[in-house]
């Protein structure tokens, strides 16, 4: 009787490409974020860079919307426009309700990190916290408000949203992950490693107001959190996933908050399971079947390899489930398109990892063995 063959794993469809740098108006396009809405429409957000690729100068939150499961996707909206000046680090969250809330970022056109860190920008013109929201599938959006003094201390310099998604809980309470820098000791560099620290967005009646969750600031250099993710596990826990850019093992950190996110379990420690260069990378929590996915850079020293890894014990080991292609990569994120689809929207190109963003369709099937 000859051997029976290994089974096969479903095959994927090649990508699709909902932005690719230099064209519709913008020299680049970064730091990509998905949902999928109550009425199964993907809605595909970035930073879209007017004229350069750099971190600050003229940006706006850009989005395109898929009603075909990420196959093809419709002309290019402007969600949020701060006008000459910033609106970036997109956190769209999908209520209940069917309404879609947009938390972001918004600063001086001229405001970059570095002087930012260095505490050479006032308040008015540094990283403010802004949110609106869409009742019409991600069609229009409200007028932005400003909820900077609910959810940002006096003092703290750098301020970003995840970036990617936030969550409801099943409660109805809304998360999204932040991070902040500390201002320095005297003598020593606001850019120092040292005073990246972490930090949720917190809201219990739909994002009309807000509110700080855990605070985990210090800055003995071991772990400093940055980029940040969450995830509501089946047992009700929040799960965060953080990048991490201090001298801890490897360049990821995670934690737990059995209060919905209003503390931690534990300070964040070293995700050495994971291994990535200092990069952000992207989590979900699947159901039916239950597994928590992690997407971002398989190398630890390069921003290549894009890959979803899953853990079957709510963050603690990690193994590989799908690898994209050997090509750079870099910023990602991850929802549900469907019961048989994951999508994963992350950047890539041949020759860098900003040439454009790419739309990946996976079977469920092969991210759960």
């Amino acid at each position: 009787m000859p051997p029976t063959a290994p089974p096969t794993a479903p095959s994927t469809p090649p990508p699709s490409v909902p932005f690719r740098a230099g064209q519709e108006g913008y020299a680049s396009f970064r730091i990509p974020a998905l949902v999928a809405t109550a009425a199964g429409t993907l809605l595909a957000f970035c930073e879209g860079r007017v004229d350069s690729s750099k971190d600050w100068g003229r940006i706006d939150i850009v989005l395109k919307r898929s009603t075909d499961g990420g196959r093809t996707w419709g002309p290019l909206r402007v969600a949020a426009s701060n006008g000459v000046n910033l609106a970036g680090n997109p956190a769209p969250v999908v209520l209940d309700t069917g309404r879609i809330l947009l938390v972001h970022v918004r600063s001086a056109a001229a405001a970059s990190e570095a002087l930012i860190l260095d505490g050479k920008v006032s308040d008015a013109d540094g990283r403010r916290v802004w949110v609106q929201h869409s009742d019409d599938d991600g069609l229009t959006w409200s007028p932005a408000a400003d909820i900077t003094d609910q959810v940002k201390r006096p003092g703290w310099r750098w301020y970003a949203t995840t970036p990617g998604h936030g969550i409801q809980l099943t409660g109805g309470r809304v998360v999204v992950p932040g991070n902040h820098t500390l201002p320095p000791d005297p003598g020593t560099s606001g850019a120092a490693p040292q005073y990246n620290s972490g930090h949720c967005l917190l809201s219990d009646d739909r994002g009309a107001t807000w509110y700080l969750g855990y605070l985990d600031q210090n800055t003995d250099g071991y772990i400093n959190v940055n980029e940040t993710m969450a995830a509501e596990l089946p047992d009700g826990r929040v799960y965060f996933n953080a990048r991490n850019d201090s001298r801890s093992p490897g360049n990821r950190a995670d934690a737990h908050s059995h209060d919905g996110g209003r503390t931690l379990a534990l300070p964040f420690r070293p995700q050495a399971g994971l291994t990535t260069p200092v990069c952000q990378g992207s989590v979900l929590q699947l159901r039916g079947p239950d597994v928590l996915l992690y997407a971002g850079p398989a190398l630890w020293d390069a921003r290549a390899l894009m890959t979803v890894r899953a853990s079957l014990d709510g963050g603690t080991t990690w193994r590989p489930v799908f690898t994209a292609d050997g090509l750079p990569a870099a910023y990602s994120d991850l929802a549900r398109v469907d019961a048989r689809t994951l999508g994963l929207l992350h950047e890539t190109g041949d020759f860098g990892a900003y040439e454009r963003i790419v739309f990946r369709r996976i079977p469920v099937t092969r991210l759960t063995g």
